[in-house]
C-alpha cells in the first residue's frame, strides 16, 4: 500500500486533539522512512524480483527492525515519546503513535508474506497485490474517503485552503498512478539500486511538505485548537 497509508492521518487530523496534518502524514509512513534510510545504510534489504507479486515486484525479505509488529509499536512509543517533549499533550501522542501503527496493520492487507511479530520467525501478508481488481479500488477508497472526511470537518483559511487539498490530493493518486503503471524489472536486481529507496524518500517528503501546507491554510470546523505544528 501506498497512499492509503495515508487514510488514518486524514482522519487523526480531525480531531482537536491530535496534531496537525503535517506531522501525522509523517508519521503515517515514518515506518517506510525509516526503512528505505535502514536500506540505504545496508541495515535492512530488498531487491527486485519480476512477477514477486502481481502489482509490485519488490521482494522485501530484510525488514526485521521497521515492518516487525514490535519494530512498529517501537516507532509509535518513539513517536508518543517525541511529542510529549515537544509539548504535545497525551492524547495528541496516543493518536499519533496510533496512526504509526496503522502503517503495519495495512501492510499486513496487500503485502505477500514478510511481516513478522517480534523481527524473525513466522511471516504474514494477504498479499491482496497479487490482487489488482481488489486491492486497487480499496486503496482508493481508503484515501478518498479518509480525505473526504478531513475536507468535510475542516475548513479553509482564506482562498489558499482550497487549493492546497486541491494540489496534495492531486498529488496524492497522479503519483500512486505513476507506482502502479510503472514496468516490472525483466531481471532480478539485487541489490535494488540506491535511486529506487531515493525517490520513495524524495515522494514522501514532497506529500509531507503539501500536508504541512494544507494544515497551515485549513482549520478544524468547531473553533480553535491546540495543536503541535
Amino acid at each position: 500500500m501506498f497512499i492509503g497509508h495515508y487514510a488514518p492521518a486524514f482522519v487523526a487530523a480531525t480531531s482537536p486533539r491530535a496534531q496537525r496534518l503535517g506531522p501525522l502524514f509523517v508519521a503515517a509512513q515514518l515506518v517506510d522512512i525509516a526503512f528505505f534510510a535502514f536500506v540505504l545504510l545496508g541495515v535492512e534489504h530488498m531487491r527486485a524480483v519480476p512477477g514477486f507479486t502481481a502489482m509490485n515486484a519488490m521482494d522485501l525479505y530484510d525488514m526485521r527492525f521497521t515492518h516487525s509488529l514490535i519494530g512498529a509499536l517501537g516507532f509509535a512509543a518513539a513517536w508518543a515519546v517525541g511529542t510529549r517533549l515537544l509539548g504535545g499533550g497525551w492524547p495528541a501522542a496516543a493518536i499519533g503513535a496510533a496512526v504509526v501503527v496503522s502503517h503495519w496493520l495495512l501492510d499486513l492487507i496487500v503485502h505477500a508474506p514478510d511481516l513478522t511479530l517480534l523481527g524473525s520467525g513466522a511471516r504474514y501478508g494477504l498479499a491482496l497485490w497479487n490482487h489488482p481488481a481488489i486491492e486497487m479500488p480499496l486503496e482508493l477508497a481508503l484515501t478518498g474517503g479518509a480525505l473526504l472526511f478531513y475536507a468535510g470537518r475542516t475548513e479553509a483559511k482564506g482562498r489558499g485552503g482550497g487549493v492546497s487539498l486541491t494540489v496534495l490530493a492531486i498529488a496524492l493518486f497522479a503519483l500512486q498512478v505513476i507506482n502502479w503503471l510503472q514496468p516490472q524489472p525483466a531481471v532480478i536486481v539485487d541489490p535494488v539500486p540506491a535511486s529506487q529507496p531515493l525517490l520513495a524518500l524524495f515522494a514522501y517528503a514532497l506529500f509531507s511538505a503539501l500536508a504541512f501546507w494544507v494544515a497551515r491554510t485549513r482549520t478544524v470546523k468547531g473553533g480553535p485548537r491546540v495543536r503541535l505544528v
